[in-house]
């Protein structure tokens, strides 16, 4: 008597787009890393839910602690629901002494974001506004050192950033944003 695995069911629309990424990606080497990413990509809140992680671990015949665990591993990936806009900035060497820490502190209170609020140590931020506009982030490294200090906004790298450009691209974001701050 064969036993069918128990898992939690996403939503029927997500599903579908997740059975029709399995099957695209079938027998690929790698697969899961590109099942993921593509999954991830099309959630409207770019994170994958943990119930979305078990599914595909059931239908892939991967175990659920080697989906668990590339999903952790990878930087690329969000475990929790992720803002409109996402910036990121580098905490490397060449950026940290090139002011990244005061980048991150600005980009905290100009965002209205408190200290304790952040998920990780000093040194690993991930957190959303409660208003869901933004996502700041933090990365070991970006491997641009030379346009130190770098910040990624919605997958742009920016180099040489300072204060004042960091506000200028938030506020190119949000337009309105500085009429309510």
């Amino acid at each position: 008597m064969s036993i069918a695995p128990v898992y939690a069911q996403p939503q029927v629309e997500q599903q579908d787009f997740v059975d029709s990424v399995i099957a695209k990606h079938q027998g690929r080497p790698g697969k899961l890393l590109s099942i993921l990413e593509e999954v991830q990509e099309n959630h409207p809140q770019k994170y994958l839910p943990m119930e979305v992680l078990e599914y595909i671990a059931a239908k892939t015949d991967i175990p659920s602690a080697q989906v668990y665990s590339v999903a952790t591993f990878f930087a690329l990936f969000n475990l929790q629901p992720q803002g409109e806009n996402t910036v990121c900035i580098c905490r490397g060497t060449a950026c940290h002494t090139r002011g990244s820490r005061s980048l991150l502190e600005r980009l905290k209170l100009e965002l209205g974001l408190k200290e304790g609020e952040d998920e990780g140590g000093a040194d690993k931020v991930s957190i959303t506004t409660t208003d869901g506009k933004y996502t700041l982030r933090t990365v070991a490294c970006f491997g641009q050192c030379a346009l130190a200090p770098v910040v990624e906004i919605n997958h742009s790298i920016l180099g040489h950033v300072n204060e004042q450009v960091l506000h200028r691209e938030l506020e190119a974001l949000d337009p309105d944003r500085k009429r309510r701050t």
